[in-house]
């Protein structure tokens, strides 16, 4: 019987490590694709967050951005628009990739502890009001903006959009979650 278990729980471990890099990895593909649609492009980098909490949780789903965040800071371009380095942090846009830090452990406290989808909507809808809200503050200060016109190009334009994400990831990741298991 101990053998068994000391058997398993190695594979487990290997399985959590693969699956979180793995993740890192499909957040390395999606972020750079963005549309341009002003001083903050609209990325498909939240609908690869949500995913990994999805199918990793809240505590390997972040680190799993965590991971994305690093590399893309080591200067691999991994941000929105092929892009990479610390002055992207110290950007315009900046205060939005590190709100996806928030914005993870937030949607993803809630994904992992409701089973209910319309609770795991409103979890994840806090935790992006609170991305934009750090994201907006940032973009205020790098760019000179009043909170009010950066209201109006960072957030406003985005709502439609991470609405849709966030119901495919509702979608899609219990889906692969399934079949992966």
């Amino acid at each position: 019987m101990n053998q068994t278990q000391s058997i398993t729980a190695p594979r487990s471990k290997t399985y959590e490590i693969t699956m979180t890099a793995l993740m890192a990895a499909v957040t390395c593909i999606l972020a750079p694709l963005s549309i341009p649609i002003g001083p903050v492009p609209i990325s498909f980098t939240n609908l690869a967050i949500y995913l990994s909490l999805y199918l990793l949780g809240w505590k390997k789903g972040t680190i799993s951005y965590l991971i994305y965040l690093l590399l893309g800071l080591v200067g691999l371009p991994v941000f929105s628009g092929f892009t990479g380095g610390p002055s992207k942090l110290a950007g315009p846009t900046g205060g939005y990739i590190i709100g996806f830090i928030v914005m993870a452990v937030i949607a993803g406290l809630v994904i992992d502890n409701c089973r209910k989808p319309w609770i795991q909507l409103i979890g994840m809808i806090v935790g992006t009001i609170v991305c934009y809200l750090f994201g907006t503050i940032w973009f205020c200060l790098v760019a000179n903006y009043t909170f009010k016109a950066a209201l109006a190009v960072c957030v406003i334009p985005f709502i439609p959009a991470d609405l849709v994400k966030m119901i495919l990831a509702m979608i899609i990741g219990p889906l692969i979650k399934k079949r992966i298991r």
